[in-house]
């Protein structure tokens, strides 16, 4: 069958009002129909205008519906003179681009509060370490482009002295059962209850990308992800958890939402950015409305990539359990790079954070060093100045450019050795080198996390760098 031709002067002969609604209404047409015979499409689009109350919210028509209802007016945005209240922790580790770049944010219309975690540096829109409360708005950048990107720790009893003496055994294990980067995917893939959501059928930009999310179902990313044996030492006695203080091998993983959350991130930023037009030092701070239509749309998808990073790790963690042969004590696991409905002085608010752990009163979470240093099993303490936040990583103090310019292989060799990690894959952009000092960025954040345990790597595995 041909193709679908439809014109505006079609839909203005069926009563559509001439403006944004009518390319709204054919670009959805020719994406969900363009196979179909014309006669029925525009039949399809005369019952909408019909009665248009009907369809908002539906993935296919919930656009064209609310265009006809409430037009969005588009106009340029103005940043506010004041910042919104703030705090930076750790101020005097942080560089000024990373600063300013929150200063930017604070001056957001819809800006209601921020933070900047002590492992704070410049990122797209809000800095890494950036936590921004919104009123009723979403800024996909301000979530970031690994959506839900999560760290996830399994402990099991076995003492971490294995690692040493079966080195060459993990290091096989971590070969055979993890995969990483664009293009490795599993051979056997899971068919998980996480691709039954009904956003992969009602949302057309997610439901193009289900095969890609199902093949990459249990991979990790480029970059700074990794899955890695180590050491973990538990402090608390009475952790909520139930592990015993001691000694134990544990399984780290840190990645996010692959291509599903990074294409999300895409299409959604660019719609922000015609919605909601900013002066040019703030234009990846675009937000959407959560009364409209995409707005809303943005949401259901950021959460459905939440929870298939959330899906992956578990993947990776059972396939790793099966090689080891042996169940997990326990499994503790948190977001970064991810947006909360939460409540803020007494107010429903949007809290962004774009590299920063949740760290509500009691909530659990992981933050990790570097390949050579430890990281932390962490209990939150709510503190109100952070937005119940804390940092989710020693942070970089080199970028990548300066990192891969400054740094030779023969001194991550030698930083490796002694430290006696044993390494596959990774690149000069992610030696521990380029990362501030763990043990600095946790002393400026006692009065947000109480520590609980330790997790010391020993062998890691990265994509090649």
């Amino acid at each position: 069958m041909a193709k679908l031709k439809l014109r505006g002067k079609d839909l203005i002969a069926l009563g559509y009002p001439q403006g944004k609604v009518v390319s709204i209404a054919i670009d959805a047409m020719l994406r969900n129909y363009n196979r179909e015979r014309k006669d029925k499409v525009l039949q399809r689009l005369k019952t909408v205008l019909k009665n248009p109350e009907k369809y908002l919210g539906d993935g296919i028509f919930g656009k064209i519906a609310e265009e006809l209802i409430t037009p969005v007016k588009v106009e340029a945005k103005k940043l506010n003179p004041q910042r919104a209240p703030f705090t930076i922790f750790g101020e005097n580790e942080i560089r000024e681009e990373a600063k300013h770049q929150l200063f930017t944010a604070l001056k957001l219309p819809i800006a209601k509060a921020g933070a900047l975690m002590p492992d704070g540096h410049s990122g797209y829109g809000l800095p890494i370490g950036g936590v921004l409360a919104t009123e009723n708005a979403v800024i996909p950048y301000g979530v970031g482009v690994d959506i839900g990107c999560r760290m996830c720790l399994t402990i099991y009893d076995e003492s971490p002295s294995y690692l040493a003496g079966h080195k060459d055994k993990y290091l096989q294990m971590l070969q055979d059962h993890t995969k990483f980067g664009p293009y490795e995917t599993h051979k056997r893939h899971v068919d998980h209850a996480i691709f039954e959501r009904p956003e992969f059928k009602d949302i057309p930009t997610v439901k193009k990308l289900k095969d890609k999310a199902y093949k990459q179902m249990g991979s990790s990313g480029g970059g700074n992800h990794f899955v890695e044996f180590g050491m973990v030492e538990i402090h608390d006695e009475n952790n909520e958890f139930k592990v015993p203080p001691g000694k134990y091998i544990g399984i780290l993983s840190h990645s996010g939402s692959r291509g599903l959350g990074a294409n999300i991130a895409k299409h959604y930023t660019k719609l922000a950015m015609k919605q909601t037009p900013l002066p040019g030092e703030a234009k990846h701070l675009a937000w959407l409305d959560l009364n409209r239509h995409e707005g809303q749309e943005y949401w259901l998808a950021m959460n459905l990539a939440g929870d298939y990073a959330s899906a992956c790790h578990h993947d990776i963690h059972r396939r790793m359990s099966k090689a080891l042969g042996k169940r997990p004590l326990a499994m503790i696991e948190n977001h970064h790079n991810f947006a909360w409905k939460e409540m803020v002085n007494g107010e429903e608010l949007i809290v962004h954070r774009k590299g920063a752990t949740p760290a509500q009163e009691g909530v659990l979470g992981i933050i990790p060093g570097s390949m050579t240093a430890p990281g932390f099993i962490v209990r939150g303490k709510g503190n109100r100045e952070s937005l119940a936040s804390a940092s989710h990583g020693a942070g970089r103090a080199l970028s990548r450019r300066k990192a891969k310019e400054q740094i030779t292989g023969s001194e991550i060799k030698k930083v490796l050795s002694d430290h006696g990690v044993s390494l596959l894959g990774g690149g000069r952009d992610e030696a521990p080198m380029a990362y501030k000092d763990i043990h600095k960025v946790m002393k400026n954040q006692t009065e947000l996390i109480d520590v609980v345990g330790t997790f010391t790597p020993k062998i890691v595995r990265m994509d090649k760098g």
